[in-house]
């Protein structure tokens, strides 16, 4: 084993348990600044472990059960944020924090990680491929979820405002749920060969298994990292509610709408699938980022609003998911897009710029409305 190697198998063992006995110090304190941006380094270090541990438990399963782990994993982290950060919201107004995480996953995932997956596959490359069934199959299922959960409160009447009546709100989680395994079941059992990493002339000889990587680890090391990965979880979900007030506090300093705090977070549970995604493409397997980016956005509704509408029977603010007029506009737009991109099975860099420019416009937006 390289010295390289061996640094980076002790960084990212030290990492998790660094990242929990920080927790541990600061839980319940309320940092200063400095101390905050402190905590900061040991969460990114804590997310960047994440990965690579959620990355070599991926490569032992193969996939696509492999984007799974990972989008359920940092589902599971904004879910957490979501919840505490509604529960801990004494005084102030949180009834859309839920409606502008999810929202920002999707254009993250939909435009930020597709966009810079294929940017990069295809400058590497010449042209990324994938399976535009599977993909396409994909990109329905974010497209319906994001209408029926985010698109249709801003129309019903049952309501005053852009909320679900409580029967709306059970519907739009039971629907969301059920759409999200439907989709599991497709991507892993009935119709597996269509998220499979399309082949390439350039697979190595060494890729016994035929996914476009080195062999896979044992299932001793899996198992390991698997426990590693739980315990990177947690320390990020903790690190993040603790460095919260510093966000929220940071956001309102520079004048920024409320919304920012959504799109903030979203970044932050959404970092291990962005490097992830990149990897992938960089080894000419676009067909795992855009399971990645994809999955991660159905996963992000399909799981979060079934919790958030379970945890409003704890909550007393109201539960606001329907968007914005220039939301839903960005999102069309989006679909539109992605619809374009997917249907060829082949991207030019030209395909990540435009997806790109549309999570520019996001960012941009959120932050001067």
């Amino acid at each position: 084993m390289t010295s390289t190697t061996q640094r980076r198998l002790s960084w990212t063992l030290a990492a998790p348990a660094a990242g929990l006995f920080v927790l541990a110090v600061s839980w319940g304190r309320h940092p200063s600044s400095p101390v905050s941006a402190l905590i900061g380094v040991f969460l990114i270090a804590a997310v960047l472990a994440a990965v690579h541990h959620a990355e070599v438990v991926a490569h032992r399963v193969g996939e696509p059960f492999g984007s799974l782990v990972l989008a359920v994993a940092v589902t599971v982290i904004e879910v957490a944020l979501i919840v505490t950060l509604m529960v801990g919201g004494a005084g102030k107004d949180t009834s859309t924090l839920a409606r502008d995480t999810v929202f920002a996953a999707v254009m993250i995932s939909a435009n930020g990680i597709v966009g810079l997956a294929l940017l990069v596959g295809a400058l590497r490359h010449h042209l990324a491929h994938f399976n535009p069934e599977g993909t396409g199959s994909a990109l329905a299922t974010v497209i319906t979820l994001a209408s029926v959960t985010l698109v249709l409160p801003r129309f019903t009447t049952t309501t005053p405002g852009p909320e679900f009546s409580s029967a709306q709100l059970a519907f739009a989680a039971v629907a969301s749920l059920a759409l999200y395994a439907l989709f599991v079941f497709t991507q892993t059992v009935r119709h597996r060969d269509f998220f499979l990493p399309v082949p390439t002339d350039r697979d190595g000889p060494h890729d016994l298994d035929g996914d476009g990587h080195a062999d896979p680890p044992s299932a001793r090391t899996a198992l390991v990292s698997l426990g590693l990965l739980m315990t990177a979880l947690v320390a990020v979900v903790g690190l993040a509610k603790v460095v919260s007030p510093a966000i929220e506090s940071g956001v309102a300093s520079l004048g920024f709408p409320a919304a920012v705090v959504g799109v903030v977070i979203a970044l932050l549970v959404l970092l291990p699938e962005s490097i992830a995604a990149v990897r992938s493409a960089a080894r000419d397997d676009a067909q795992t980022s855009l399971n990645l980016a994809y999955g991660s956005a159905i996963a992000s509704i399909g799981l979060t609003i079934p919790t958030i509408a379970l945890a409003t029977v704890w909550l007393d603010d109201p539960l606001e998911l329907g968007l914005e007029p220039m939301q839903v506009v960005l999102l069309a737009i989006t679909a539109v897009v992605s619809v374009l991109t997917v249907v060829p099975g082949r991207a030019k860099p030209l395909n990540g710029g435009v997806h790109l420019v549309l999570l520019a416009a996001f960012v941009f937006l959120s932050a001067q409305p």
